[in-house]
């Protein structure tokens, strides 16, 4: 067996580009954005600017990956009656899934929840930790893997 070892950083250049590699798509190709969780003040639904950065920057990344989906789980705090919390943990899951959406991210790749109170954050008297909005990915290995 013969074994080709290039240390000419031209010629590897060269091969590379010839075999298809666009160094472009690198510099342009969006990483998924670490923060996911979004929270909110009492009684609110709306997001503040530096959300709506931080959610733009998911929507980048969402436009160049189609076939990735996102569940956007809706929470609210124990203040109030519980079909208000789960009225009020929808809303703040409209207001990401629309800005996702006003961005260009496809409906489809969005899928929410709302859970109210239930699943709270931190303890159920940390009520600023628990008004938020979390994001999770979605991978299309999983399904396959619950079918098989």
């Amino acid at each position: 067996m013969t074994v080709l070892v290039l240390d000419n950083p031209d010629l590897i250049a060269k091969f590379a580009l010839a075999s298809g590699f666009a160094p472009a798509a690198l510099a342009t190709e969006a990483k998924r954005p670490h923060r996911l969780k979004f929270h909110f003040g009492f009684n609110k639904h709306a997001l503040d600017a530096a959300d709506d950065a931080m959610l733009q920057q998911h929507a980048a990344y969402l436009r160049q990956h189609p076939d990735v989906r996102v569940r956007i789980h809706g929470h609210s705090d124990n203040f109030g009656g519980e079909d208000y919390n789960q009225f009020l943990s929808r809303l703040r899951a409209n207001a990401v899934a629309r800005l996702l959406v006003q961005a260009g991210v496809q409906e489809s790749q969005l899928v929410l929840t709302g859970w109210g109170s239930s699943r709270p954050l931190a303890t159920p008297e940390d009520h600023a930790a628990n008004r938020r909005v979390e994001l999770e990915y979605l991978t299309q290995e999983l399904p396959h893997a619950m079918q098989g």
